[in-house]
């Protein structure tokens, strides 16, 4: 039965919603192609008619799932709170690609990095967008410091045995990024 280009659309979109989430909570390398068109409710033979090969998979997953997280308000304060909270943290499949498999895309292919790279340059606008008062050079400045340590609070709170240092992690990092905020609101 011949499938309408539409419907190879939403097969597709499906894939890579799925591929997404499983890649976030499992890793890279402990998803196979076949669990994730299992998980997405069609046959592993359908996932050459989408795809070249797993490596392909993963680089256009990290496209689909970067563009769509770096979409948003320009409300940054509620962008870090809900980034640094415990509900994030807890839900690593559903939570930000990037703090979820940043360390494992230095293996990945050029297109993969290259994924990477343009979600990091969409975050890096997305908050200085949010900061109008400060110049240029120390917008880019604050919106990358920013994002690196929500980024780096994110995997550390995840990584680590303590639930008390868990959570002050990111709220001592919710308030350092929203100190930087204020005092750049006030500039």
């Amino acid at each position: 039965m011949k499938v309408s280009r539409e419907q190879m659309a939403e097969n597709r979109c499906r894939i890579l919603d799925v591929a997404s989430r499983l890649f976030r909570d499992k890793g890279f390398d402990a998803v196979s192609v076949a669990e994730v068109m299992k998980a997405a409710g069609l046959t592993h033979g359908g996932f050459y008619g989408h795809f070249s090969s797993k490596d392909d998979l993963i680089a256009q997953t990290l496209a689909h799932v970067l563009a769509a997280d770096s979409s948003g308000g320009g409300d940054l304060r509620a962008y870090v709170s809900s980034y640094l909270s415990s509900r994030h943290r807890d839900n690593a499949a559903g939570g930000c690609p990037t703090a979820g498999l940043a360390a494992a895309i230095r293996h990945q292919t050029p297109a993969a990095r290259s994924a990477m790279t343009e979600g990091l340059r969409s975050q890096i606008e997305r908050i200085g967008k949010a900061l109008p008062n400060l110049d240029p050079s120390d917008r880019r400045r604050a919106a990358i410091g920013s994002w690196a340590a929500m980024v780096g609070a994110v995997i550390l709170a995840r990584a680590i045995d303590d639930p008390v240092l868990s959570d002050e992690v990111l709220e001592q990092t919710r308030t350092w990024i929203d100190a930087g905020i204020s005092q750049a609101s006030a500039s």
